[in-house]
């Protein structure tokens, strides 16, 4: 029988809208990795040291990371379609306004904004994806291609970097969102249908404040610590500020009867170990990964173009063994799949710190692969342990929750490992073996989390959640992207 223009017209539209929310979510993780190449160049023209160049990632991470929850409860209330073209034109006038920055501080402020853009846009596009393909078979293929342009951007992120950047200077990298966003809008505005869920839970704004301001607090003692003494007042007062933030955060969600981070959800140990490995995950990948450019540009001479392609083993690996990490895990089970990639993870880690100005690059890059491939095994079993661990109506919560963590490891990374750089530096070290102290320490602490990962799931009972019974039955309203930066 054949299909009706209607029928055609609606697959049309649902192709659209497809293409329309992958794309966005594809901006903005090709975000998250093409400033990496660019950060020598930003450092050359932008006059900065280190610290600088700390904030110009963080602060995007920082507010994915504390908005990314809120964000998809936002899109729930208040229009999926809405939200998602605000965090689209937030998150492009922010890319203008980073490629016009005159100086750190005025880039700084443009990547907070780009931030709050991807904090709606990521959750906002994955929810519209959801609504649109309501039967269950079409709706794994259609979320494993949002996936899959996830997997792209963060392999693209280097490379365009490195590209745009050689070619035409650090703001292309931002500039180069303008097009994209506006035929976003565009064609948004034309296909995307809106659609809400009536009885979402009410937004967290004293959770979503105070997380915000008590991980900002921290970062900011950790990042300024190196330059302005760990002893100094303010570096002391920021920390002291943090503790009592995030205590009052804390206090608060387990007062609320909708908070944004259920607390009585870390009463499972499985999702207590995955979101604390998770973390780790964040924290070792996004840390190190900020020094890959720099490492090949000021250590080993290389242009910025050469660089970003040679940091490319380590996101081509993540891309290529990400799609069979599940399947692993299935096949082998979760602890062994988990605790194989840390320690693959962070074994690459170590060789890596160390190599030195006259290493060959032929040495260099297995060392790079071997640490994608290591995270690529954890990422998507540990979200997957977070989705098992709890009912089927909190799946969605307990995804955006774990890629919350993860980049709430990301902000810490690129804030401890650059304070440990500048410490060493500051010490009388050379930059080289500041950067060789970073790679170990991360390493370690990856190794660490393997062995002590494997010890809590060896000693841990299996998650025995409860699952629906509906098979029609859709992802949660509140589900925010598993792989969202």
């Amino acid at each position: 029988m054949a299909a009706s223009p209607a029928d055609v017209g609606s697959r049309a539209n649902r192709a659209v809208l497809l293409a329309v929310t992958c794309v966005g979510q594809f901006m903005v993780l090709l975000d998250n990795t093409v400033v990496g190449a660019a950060l020598p160049d930003m450092q050359h023209r932008l006059h900065t040291q280190l610290t600088g160049l700390q904030w110009i990632v963080d602060a995007y991470v920082l507010l994915v990371a504390m908005l990314l929850l809120s964000g998809g409860i936002f899109a729930d209330r208040f229009g999926r379609k809405r939200v998602y073209l605000s965090g689209v034109a937030v998150f492009t006038a922010a890319s203008v306004l980073c490629s016009l920055a005159p100086s750190v501080g005025w880039l700084i402020a443009g990547r907070v904004l780009q931030g709050i853009g991807a904090a709606a846009l990521s959750p906002a596009s994955l929810a519209l994806l959801v609504a649109a393909y309501p039967v269950p078979h079409e709706r794994i293929k259609a979320i494993g291609l949002w996936a899959g342009f996830s997997g792209i951007g963060v392999a693209a992120g280097p490379v365009a970097g490195g590209v745009l950047t050689d070619a035409f200077g650090w703001p292309a990298i931002f500039l180069v969102n303008l097009p994209i966003g506006v035929v976003l809008l565009l064609v948004g505005l034309r296909v995307l249908g809106d659609s809400r869920n009536p009885n979402a839970p009410a937004i967290d704004t004293p959770g979503t404040v105070l997380s915000v301001l008590g991980v900002g607090a921290l970062t900011y003692g950790l990042i300024e610590g190196g330059a302005r003494g760990w002893t100094s007042p303010l570096i002391l007062g920021s920390f002291t500020v943090a503790v009592i933030l995030l205590a009052a955060f804390v206090a608060v969600e387990a007062r609320r009867s909708a908070p944004m981070l259920p607390l009585r959800l870390f009463r499972q140990r499985l999702f207590t170990v995955s979101n604390t490995a998770m973390v780790v995950v964040g924290f070792a990948l996004m840390g190190s990964s900020f020094f890959f450019s720099q490492f090949f540009v000021y250590i080993q001479g290389s242009s910025i173009l050469r660089a970003g392609l040679q940091t490319l083993p380590a996101s081509l690996a993540m891309v290529v063994v990400s799609p069979y990490a599940a399947r692993l895990a299935a096949r082998y089970g979760f602890r062994i799949v988990v605790t194989t990639g840390l320690t693959l993870a962070g074994l690459g880690l170590l060789a890596l710190g160390m190599v030195h100005a006259d290493t060959g690059y032929a040495n260099v890059w297995w060392r790079l692969g071997v640490i994608g491939v290591g995270f690529a095994l954890t990422m998507s079993p540990l979200t997957g342990a977070a989705i098992q661990a709890v009912s089927s109506q909190e799946g969605g919560l307990a995804s955006g929750i774990s890629s919350t963590t993860r980049q709430i490891g990301a902000v810490l990374g690129v804030a401890i490992l650059g304070a440990i750089v500048r410490t060493r530096q500051s010490g009388g070290a050379s930059f080289e073996n500041g950067l060789n102290s970073a790679f170990v320490a991360a390493g370690v602490i990856t190794l660490a989390t393997a062995v002590l990962t494997g010890l809590w799931l060896a000693t841990s009972k299996p998650a025995t959640p409860r699952r629906s019974t509906d098979p029609d039955a859709t992802t949660p309203s509140n589900e925010v992207p598993a792989n969202n930066g």
